[in-house]
């Protein structure tokens, strides 16, 4: 039997966890910022670089998207001289801890994807033998 104080403990580790995830979460908030985190793990781009890579993102959201992620230290943004002027985005080193959690998202995904495709196929034969 469990006692009261090691109850405690996981309850309070438990609180602890979810918290972090909030924070992470909150940091990470919408459907687009981990995308172009990810792109930016591979390599620095340019803004039109990003907007051709993180398929269905409008100029206007990527650009808010950007402003949040060098607001929290994630990523820098460098002026280049070039004519006309272009700005490159780079993943800064506090930014690139965040690549093992996106490969991680990633794999995942992956898996998930191959699963519910697998499911899919399979009641997509079963209805086809029904007919």
């Amino acid at each position: 039997m469990m006692m009261q104080s090691e109850n405690n403990d996981l309850i309070k580790e438990c609180n602890q966890t979810i918290q972090a995830i909030h924070d992470t979460m909150y940091v990470l908030n919408g459907k687009w910022k981990v995308s172009i985190i990810a792109c930016l793990c591979y390599k620095p781009m340019r803004f039109s670089e990003l907007l051709r890579e993180v398929h269905g993102i409008s100029g206007k959201v990527l650009s808010r998207e950007l402003k949040d992620l060098e607001m929290n230290h994630l990523i820098s943004r460098k002026v280049l001289e070039t004519q006309p002027i272009s700005v490159e985005y780079e993943i800064t080193d506090y930014g690139s801890t965040l690549k093992s959690l996106t490969q991680a998202i990633a794999d995942w995904g992956f898996k998930h994807r191959k699963k519910i495709a697998g499911k899919l196929l399979e009641y997509e034969h079963v209805d086809a033998l029904a007919k």
